[in-house]
């Protein structure tokens, strides 16, 4: 598969340097078949994991692993020696940058694909109106029927929009049946009648 954007007939040469959305798929996915340790959470696995490192912020973890320093004992009772995870902390923080990095490419890419809709939008209400104005001629009848498709397309999507999420209505509740009244048991000492 080629890095650049294929040249399609009646086109001028595009920039070679420039790549596929296809190339980029394929480029994103051997990164991520070259990286240790990718995996990807359910969203209920990531709370679970968040909700435990906000127990412990960032400088008591620190503050721990400088614990492990101290003496030789600490290091021999986790089984984890110091230079060992001074290395992972470091990682963790590479990766931090590379996490911060990732974000704001696809926030780039993300938005790059809302202007293209956009224009894309521009173009068919455009299209659509002069179609709609061309349509009336009768030698352009053909235009007739693509027009008429639009507008009842349009129609279902206006009706799509304005029809509110049917929920259920509550159902009434029974009120509480009334507590028979017992006669309170007698605790007094005094006689009978």
């Amino acid at each position: 598969m080629s890095n650049t954007v294929t040249n399609t007939p009646g086109t001028s040469n595009p920039d070679p340097a420039r790549l596929a959305p296809e190339a980029v798929i394929a480029q994103l996915r051997t990164m991520r078949s070259q990286i240790e340790d990718v995996a990807p959470l359910s969203k209920v696995q990531r709370k679970l994991v968040q909700r435990r490192l906000r127990v412990l912020p960032k400088t008591v973890v620190e503050a721990s692993i400088n614990v492990i320093g101290v003496l030789d004992n600490v290091s021999q009772a986790i089984g984890q020696p110091l230079d060992e995870v001074r290395q992972l902390q470091d990682e963790s923080l590479r990766w931090d940058a590379v996490s911060d990095e990732a974000r704001a490419f696809l926030k780039g890419i993300e938005g790059g694909n809302l202007i293209r809709r956009q224009r894309l939008a521009l173009i068919a209400t455009q299209a659509y109106s002069i179609g709609t104005q061309l349509a009336k001629d009768p030698a352009k009848a053909v235009l007739l029927p693509h027009v008429e498709e639009v507008k009842r397309l349009k129609g279902i999507s206006r009706r799509k929009k304005t029809q509110a999420p049917q929920t259920p209505a509550p159902s009434p509740t029974p009120a509480p049946a009334p507590i028979p009244s017992t006669p309170a048991h007698d605790t007094s000492t005094s006689p009978k009648a």
